[in-house]
């Protein structure tokens, strides 16, 4: 078993009338396998797994393997503050045929960087399948250090980190610590070369929903030795990327899609929607990229 190498989408998870819109789902996800993403992930931060029952997540996990059916791999956010509920859900995951997990850090607990280790291991020694680590201390208020990466790493199953912290040196040590095998993925959208050219391997992508074939390319680009034509479609993303961070996200690369007609639904309280001046921000640097962007009512 090995993770994918390249662009995975964080797929939005579609809503209609407070539900689950499954129908849309299946859309994006072909739509999505159409232009050439490397992997689907779903049920993580952007696809509002806080805010979903766990019979929503179970289903929308079984629903986007039975979709994808094998042509890339599905990789499900089964993480959450609770080891014991994450051992289930991913066991889960595992037993309904997702290719991978991405285990979020423990929130609000704020554990230590031993209790991570015995969190994390509990879990790997529970499933027989990839394990990304996912490490976002902006939104968890905990940071998962270099070293307790690499000591992790003596685990088959932990084959991966999302690195979301912003701090490149901290993906630099990473790399450096842990061995060259293990894979990488940057979790932000305006570092993705920054990240590739330490060694990395992809990206777990927010902008990818709306631009899949562009942050593909990009990386494949990088790692196929084109270095300098990545490095200019990073800068040409960047302006569209701060503006679908100005908000919590999903909310803007929600606004984003219903903007461009995908018909994506509303995101889920206490998430809400965009404060107009942000949305109109939102609406300048999608059309300095070139998209076209509608302006109905559904956005």
């Amino acid at each position: 078993m090995s993770l994918f190498a390249g662009s995975g989408v964080a797929l939005v998870t579609p809503m209609k009338d407070g539900g689950v819109n499954y129908s849309r789902l299946e859309q994006l996800i072909n739509w999505q396998i159409e232009k050439q993403t490397d992997a689907i992930i779903i049920c993580g931060t952007t696809g509002e797994a806080a805010t979903m029952t766990e019979e929503e997540r179970r289903k929308v996990i079984r629903f986007t393997v039975e979709k994808v059916a094998g042509q890339i791999p599905v990789i499900a956010g089964t993480g959450s503050n609770n080891t014991r509920h994450t051992v289930e859900m991913s066991q889960y995951a595992e037993k309904v045929g997702v290719d991978g997990l991405l285990l979020v850090t423990p929130y609000y607990n704020k554990t230590t960087q031993k209790g991570l280790k015995e969190h994390y291991l509990n879990i790997a020694d529970a499933v027989n399948i990839p394990i990304i680590l996912y490490n976002v201390p902006g939104r968890t208020g905990l940071n998962l250090l270099p070293q307790t990466v690499a000591a992790l790493t003596e685990h088959p199953m932990i084959q991966g980190v999302k690195e979301a912290s912003g701090d490149i040196s901290q993906v630099a040590e990473i790399a450096r610590l842990c061995p060259d095998d293990f894979m990488i993925y940057s979790g932000n959208d305006d570092m993705i070369v920054p990240l590739l050219s330490l060694g990395g391997k992809g990206v777990i992508s927010v902008v990818a929903n709306i631009l899949p074939e562009k942050i593909h390319n990009l990386v494949v680009d990088y790692l196929e030795g084109r270095t300098e034509k990545a490095r200019q479609n990073q800068l040409q993303v960047n302006g569209l990327v701060h503006a679908l961070f100005i908000e919590t996200n999903p909310i803007p690369i929600k606004t984003a899609m219903n903007l461009l007609g995908m018909e994506v639904g509303e995101v889920r309280l206490p998430l809400t929607t965009m404060d107009p001046e942000n949305k109109e921000i939102l609406v300048r640097e999608m059309e300095a990229y070139g998209l076209t962007v509608g302006r109905g009512d559904n956005a």
